[in-house]
């Protein structure tokens, strides 16, 4: 057998190191494919997730939208209901006789009862509070069968609820009852679920005269 000559041997080395760096770019090739796309797969689902997301977001604000419309499209049950255009809007400084007791509407004094979620201990004068309706509000009072546990939720409301007020009326027929501009619901407790319902549709409802209209700076007797 003929021996291998040291040039034999030279190109032999050379021939094994070259196929070696070839396997080596060729495996660097493949890790470059492998890593390029896998980056382009997470770098998609993280579009897609986010996208997801935001169309999730989306679909919930829109619901919720959705579900605050038809509450104030809604009628609340056992609600009653005045004709807007018959209650008088005038401004006078003499004592007015309602129809209803607390009034829903009509003539009233110039000045109005602060209503940005004020909770008065004692009654409050009629002629200012019908004022606070014509502005958007909504009026929570009680005669003297009201639990505690339901007046301190009520107060609890009222007080984290800009255009509300709340305050005792001992001659009125229902336990609790709430009045907006043309608008009056009687409930027995607070936990009654047409309480959130009222608050939704009529806090600077549709019924409202003046939208807008401040329910600060007017009159604060607590």
């Amino acid at each position: 057998m003929a021996s291998r000559t040291p040039d034999q041997d030279q190109h032999s080395r050379q021939s094994r190191i070259a196929e070696m760096r070839r396997a080596d770019r060729a495996r660097e090739r493949r890790n470059r494919i492998i890593a390029i796309t896998v980056s382009t797969a997470v770098v998609a689902g993280l579009i897609g997730f986010g996208s997801w997301v935001l169309i999730d977001q989306k679909q919930q604000k829109e619901q919720k939208e959705k579900a605050a419309t038809a509450a104030r499209n809604s009628p609340v049950s056992g609600e009653r209901e005045w004709d807007a255009k018959k209650l008088g809007r005038n401004h006078v400084e003499t004592p007015v006789k309602y129809e209803t007791n607390p009034p829903v509407g009509g003539d009233h004094h110039p000045r109005w009862m602060n209503c940005n979620g004020d909770v008065y201990k004692n009654p409050v004068p009629e002629v200012n509070a019908v004022h606070s309706l014509e502005h958007g509000a909504v009026w929570v009072t009680y005669n003297e069968k009201a639990a505690k546990a339901d007046l301190d939720k009520l107060a609890g409301t009222v007080a984290k609820t800009p255009y509300t007020l709340m305050s005792p009326v001992k001659e009125q027929g229902g336990t609790i009852m709430l009045s907006a501009w043309g608008r009056q619901l009687t409930v027995d407790d607070a936990s009654d679920p047409r309480v959130a319902q009222f608050f939704t549709k009529y806090v600077q409802g549709p019924q409202t005269p003046e939208p807008g209209a401040a329910c600060t700076n007017g009159l604060a007797d607590k």
